[in-house]
């Protein structure tokens, strides 16, 4: 029987523990999963500081979207507390000046009493089309909902401030995947080469049926590659 290992799962933008809930049930046994609390802090370097002060010594690493913006700055803080790291439908740029314009807008809005969570306009951008109309897309409509505006706003505070992780990606040491939905609009598949290609040995998987969500889009294919990453 393999060794059960501490898992540090990362939320995205919007997105709360329900959105690794099938990961967290398909790998008991193997995984001791915690997930981190995104949804506290207006900065990445805080959100970064929380999340290692509550997790234990040494532990795998997990991030989506948001979660992996997360855990290059958790690795920046504490390069030796990783073992394994796993980044899904994000990406190790920044913002382009365009989708900072954008994200400020959407500050905006929400502190003008605006906020809607996620509406089904913009569902599309999150999920397969198969998904927009069912049980998934209502989970992550859900979802926003509970998250709430205060912490989407600091959320999208902490997107702004981000670094440029690309610098970063040649000294990862530790194994690594990198999986994206194959339908991802918002980070898309070559973003994932990108990282891919840059970390040592890095392992990229592409999923398909998926849009930006695939941990709730194709949950059964997410679990498998996790019980893979921490077994490689």
């Amino acid at each position: 029987m393999p060794e059960t290992q501490d898992v540090l799962l990362l939320p995205g933008l919007l997105c709360d523990s329900a959105l690794w809930e099938a990961q967290i049930a398909g790998l008991q046994g193997l995984a001791r999963c915690q997930v981190a609390d995104t949804l506290s802090d207006d900065s990445l370097a805080a959100m970064a500081a929380r999340a290692l002060a509550a997790a234990p010594p040494r532990f795998a690493l997990a991030g989506l979207s948001m979660g992996g913006y997360l855990a290059f700055e958790i690795l920046r803080q504490a390069p030796g507390r990783v073992t394994r790291l796993a980044l899904l439908d994000t990406s190790a740029r920044p913002d382009t000046e365009q989708q900072a314009r954008r994200r400020r807008g959407l500050i905006g809005l929400a502190r003008t009493g605006a906020f809607r969570g996620v509406t089904p306009r913009l569902l599309p951008q999150l999920v397969h089309p198969k998904h927009l109309d069912g049980p998934i897309g209502a989970a992550v409509m859900a979802m926003a909902e509970r998250v709430g505006r205060d912490a989407f706003l600091r959320q999208q505070a902490a997107i702004l401030g981000r670094k440029d992780s690309r610098p970063d990606l040649p000294g990862i040491a530790v194994p690594t995947l990198v999986a994206v939905g194959e339908a991802d609009a918002l980070t898309p598949p070559e973003l994932a080469t990108e990282m891919a290609e840059a970390i040592p040995g890095a392992r990229l998987e592409v999923i398909p049926g998926c849009g930006h969500l695939p941990p709730m889009e194709e949950p059964a294919a997410v679990t498998a590659l996790l019980e893979a990453w921490l077994a490689g």
